[in-house]
């Protein structure tokens, strides 16, 4: 586990660079961990903020391609700063029964700052895509504009791309 005093803000990692585990607690309590998930491809949904209309709107995009995600090999999770509980009762709301949305709480925001995607001055993510290919390397980066819903259709497309 890193400790806040560990925590160093990375550059934003780029395509083709292998990704450092982690570590993270989904909104039922269970730990959701990168490397468990080697021979499959990881989509890391980086949202700022719970509770907010762009970042609902990406994490119920997630849940309702679930079956695109699966028939590509990939997982894909929600990320943000906020906590297990704030998670949980978020995901309830939005009806979110099928995809984890991971809970980077403490250190704050550590994973997000190990992809070089934490934003110190406002103490959340950037709005980001990373897929993880089978063998733990970034394959697609993308970072949006934090009032840009993320486009499905990309992700769905550079999955289908990869080889």
């Amino acid at each position: 586990m890193l400790l806040k005093d560990d925590l160093k803000q990375a550059e934003t990692i780029k395509a083709g660079q292998s990704c450092t585990d982690f570590s993270l607690k989904d909104q039922n309590g269970k730990d959701f961990k990168l490397s468990e998930n080697q021979g499959k491809r990881v989509l890391l949904s980086f949202h700022p903020l719970a509770w907010t209309s762009i970042c609902a709107e990406q994490m119920k995009s997630l849940e309702a391609n679930k079956e695109i995600f699966n028939a590509l090999n990939t997982v894909a999770v929600g990320i943000s700063i906020d906590s297990v509980p704030c998670k949980m009762a978020w995901a309830n709301h939005l009806k979110i029964i099928k995809t984890s949305i991971l809970a980077d709480f403490w250190p704050h925001g550590g994973v997000a700052a190990q992809f070089g995607l934490f934003r110190e001055k406002e103490g959340f993510s950037e709005r980001a895509n990373v897929i993880v290919d089978e063998h733990g390397r970034a394959a697609f980066v993308r970072v949006y504009e934090l009032k840009q819903l993320p486009p499905i259709d990309e992700i769905v497309e550079a999955l289908k791309n990869l080889r």
